[in-house]
């Protein structure tokens, strides 16, 4: 059976990696995936590389977690941070293992 859900993305720089995963665990989420990612925004691209590549993190959510974790993404980094963040609504197999009961 399908469980209809949220895949929360946000991609920024590897120097945010912890204090992201810090608030998708903070706010519910009960896992992650993380992947460099490489690319060229409205900035252009970075024109250093010291603190790393850019990374992708996913997490599968229920909607009020993912409201959250935006809130929250956004309300710490937007303003001052090479920083993006989107949802996505999926459809999962096995839903129970995406939300805290």
């Amino acid at each position: 059976m399908k469980t209809p859900l949220v895949l929360v993305t946000v991609i920024t720089e590897s120097l945010f990696k912890d204090k992201i995963i810090d608030i998708l665990r903070k706010k519910g989420a009960t896992g992650h995936t993380l992947t460099n990612a490489q690319g060229e925004g409205s900035r252009g691209s970075r024109a250093a590389d010291w603190e790393g590549p850019n990374i992708k993190i996913e997490s599968i959510v229920s909607p009020e977690v993912a409201d959250a974790v935006l809130e929250a993404v956004s309300g710490d980094y937007f303003e001052n941070h090479s920083i993006i963040a989107w949802t996505t609504e999926v459809n999962v197999l096995r839903g129970e293992k995406f939300v805290k009961r």
